[in-house]
């Protein structure tokens, strides 16, 4: 245990680090000098020693772990942590939950200068609360932040506020198997200018919220998908590996859409050749005998229009330390798909 009470386990991907010739690789020109030194340097930092803590007078009651819906039960406390371009990083603060107060020119309202992150915190039949793999979290939540040109933060301090944040609300992780707590690291632009622009003021702030089984048939029972031939979820050259808010409201219409026709979630093509990409908001996997015979676990592979899951990158090391069958990171078509089920 940590001197926090939160017990991280499994691995914790290495720090992030990166060259300005890889950025350029990697976003191309529309990167500007600024945000390029802002990604390479991290001199500058909020602290977790800093924190500050206001606890609520008024603590909510807890929901019944066996009914409770996804996003819709938040907790008694939120951290927030602010910056601007002129005053640097304020110092981190866990206060009661509430609303936020923006200018209405916020770039974030405008121009969606905006990311977020999805963890959970479980409670152990030892009654220990236990992360999975934060830092592959805060890695990528840094990666979408350099592509949103948000200012840099430390990752190991933002997750040491973090488990803090949960330490606080630890009565909030809900005593089930089935539900937990579900964590929202979230980075905004405050910028109240309507120019298009690097921000000069941003807000950093995470919320948490017990959570049972994202769909409404359960944890571990088939969903029915639709495979959409109209709309595509993300592009090369785009931003569908980072994990910003702009990728998913134009999902919601053809979600809508899937419904309609009995659907629960949507399979997401690409390409001429309708490669299979998602499903909804996750990484997708097939388990098959290819065309060999052998049995594999298939995989689309991190080409810039994947969002590279936790999860997935977890089952990759889970089965190819195994060994029992090929484990393959490669495009699949539709009609490759629709060959093999036949």
């Amino acid at each position: 245990m940590s001197k926090l009470g939160i017990k991280t386990v499994c691995y914790l991907a290495k720090s992030y680090k990166c060259t300005f010739q890889c950025l350029r690789q990697t976003h191309g020109q529309a990167l500007n000098n600024r945000v390029l030194y802002n990604a390479y340097s991290s001199t500058q930092t909020f602290k977790y020693e800093d924190i500050q803590i206001e606890l609520s007078k008024n603590l909510k009651p807890k929901p019944d772990p066996d009914k409770l819906t996804f996003g819709k039960s938040f907790t008694d406390h939120m951290l927030t942590i602010a910056w601007s371009e002129q005053n640097g990083w304020d110092k981190p603060q866990i206060q009661p939950f509430g609303n936020l107060s923006l200018h209405p020119a916020a770039s974030v309202l405008h121009y969606a200068l905006e990311l977020f992150e999805g963890m959970k915190a479980y409670r152990g039949v030892d009654n220990k609360i236990r992360l999975f793999r934060p830092m592959s979290n805060m890695d990528r939540m840094y990666n979408s932040s350099v592509r949103c040109s948000l200012p840099p933060f430390d990752k190991e301090e933002l997750l040491k506020c973090l488990s803090k944040l949960v330490s606080v609300d630890k009565e909030w992780v809900p005593y089930s198997t089935t539900s937990t707590l579900y964590i929202r690291p979230t980075y905004i632009s405050t910028e109240p200018t309507l120019g298009v622009a690097s921000p000069g003021h941003a807000l950093l702030f995470v919320i948490l919220g017990p959570v049972g089984p994202y769909f409404p048939t359960g944890a571990f029972n088939p969903v029915t998908l639709y495979a959409d031939t109209e709309n595509v979820r993300a592009w090369k050259g785009g931003v569908g590996d980072c994990k910003m808010g702009s990728n998913y409201g134009p999902t919601i219409m053809p979600q809508k859409a899937a419904a309609a026709k009995g659907c629960q979630q949507v399979l997401w093509l690409y390409g001429e050749e309708h490669l299979l990409t998602e499903v909804g908001t996750m990484n997708i996997f097939v388990s098959w005998h290819n065309e060999q015979g052998e049995k594999e676990l298939i995989t689309p592979p991190l080409d810039g229009t994947i969002l590279p899951g936790v999860t997935r990158k977890s089952l990759l090391d889970l089965a190819r330390s195994w060994n029992e069958f090929k484990v393959t990171e490669r495009t699949l078509s539709m009609k490759q798909f629709k060959k093999s089920i036949k």
